[in-house]
């Protein structure tokens, strides 16, 4: 009997594209499933109707001197929507800078670059929230002269924007 190595290997091969193939198909379906069924799912229980709006979200101070002492900007974030509006995870992005919020006149602690907080803040439906930042220019030493750009972001639980980012600009001057 002659034993044909090719046949076999042919064999073989044709079995691992017929498994491929089903792998695939299988894969595929199931993928499709996951995904139209994400797609087209109504609301779940405790998805949020706050909304937010926000007077602006940059400002520049201009020039700023480096020995004058630390500047502030306040920015106004008010829920027009129906249900409480969650402020979260308050980040700068630099030391030099810190933010804090103040809800019914009640302000959280200074929040900075790179910390978590467990800290929230419940703003309630028509109400307001100021976001009260503070950059220290002296904060970096006489190097720290030129052009700056500080972000603040926010996380929210609105459910067409989940976060905020204000942008502070200005010259640090001697």
């Amino acid at each position: 009997m002659h034993y044909n190595s090719q046949q076999n290997s042919s064999g073989i091969h044709t079995k691992n594209k017929v498994v491929l193939l089903v792998l695939v198909t299988g894969a595929v379906l199931f993928g499709s499933i996951i995904f139209f069924n994400t797609v087209t799912a109504s609301p779940q229980a405790g998805t949020s109707d706050a909304d937010v709006v926000i007077d602006s979200n940059w400002y520049d101070w201009g020039d700023i001197p480096i020995n004058g002492g630390k500047v502030t900007k306040d920015f106004i974030i008010k829920n027009s929507g129906l249900e409480t509006l969650q402020l979260r995870n308050v980040k700068t992005s630099c030391h030099c800078t810190t933010a804090s919020v103040i809800i019914e006149g009640s302000e959280s602690a200074a929040f900075r670059m790179g910390r978590t907080s467990t800290w929230v803040g419940e703003v309630k439906p028509g109400q307001e929230a100021i976001l009260h930042v503070v950059f220290d220019p002296a904060f970096h030493g006489p190097q720290g002269t030129g052009p700056i750009n500080r972000y603040i972001s926010v996380e929210i639980n609105d459910p067409s924007n989940g976060k905020l980012t204000f942008t502070l600009t200005g010259v640090v001057v001697k």
